[in-house]
């Protein structure tokens, strides 16, 4: 009998914290967006997963995401969007002994946080922390203003208030 119980949900909704190496004052994720952008883009296409939030910041990212039904490998996926990001990018990093050895990059984090979404309360909570992030961090006042987020095509959908969280106005979420 395994010492462990494998609770990875085939079809799942998953939140995700994803980190640099160095997080600190390191601006790489926003400065190289657009590489960023593609790697999600190329291995969504390979192995296909729907994005319901994403925020990229200077130093980490957060997402919520669901896998198609019976996969359950999200850790193939982020295995190729770190990969994918980070042999576009220039080689700048400075690598320790151990990277060297397995010719790694010192670009990520070797792990992630991932949190298994259990209900539509726990959807909704994480939803609204991926979007309040930028303004959590200092980065903006509003959450309107950051423009690395899908904040944007919720508010657009008619789930976010532009003004959500405290902007001008001080609004609520939509339709929630």
């Amino acid at each position: 009998m395994p010492m462990y119980r494998r609770v990875w949900q085939p079809g799942g909704c998953y939140f995700f914290t994803v980190n640099l190496q160095q997080r600190g004052d390191n601006d790489l994720l926003v400065r190289h967006v657009d590489i960023l952008r593609e790697s999600v883009r190329k291995v969504r296409s390979a192995h296909p997963f729907r994005i319901h939030g994403w925020v990229v910041l200077p130093g980490h990212l957060h997402c919520v995401l669901q896998l198609p039904d019976a996969d359950d490998d999200f850790i193939r996926r982020w295995r190729l969007i770190k990969s994918t990001f980070s042999r576009k990018i220039p080689h700048l990093e400075h690598r320790n002994p151990s990277r060297i050895k397995r010719e790694e990059r010192a670009i990520w984090q070797r792990r992630f946080w991932e949190h298994c979404i259990r209900d539509e309360q726990d959807y909704r909570a994480h939803m609204d922390y991926v979007h309040i992030n930028p303004v959590k961090h200092g980065l903006v006042s509003r959450v309107q203003d950051w423009p690395y987020s899908t904040f944007h095509h919720w508010v657009r959908r008619g789930v976010y208030a532009v003004d959500w969280a405290g902007g001008i106005g001080g609004a609520g979420r939509e339709g929630a």
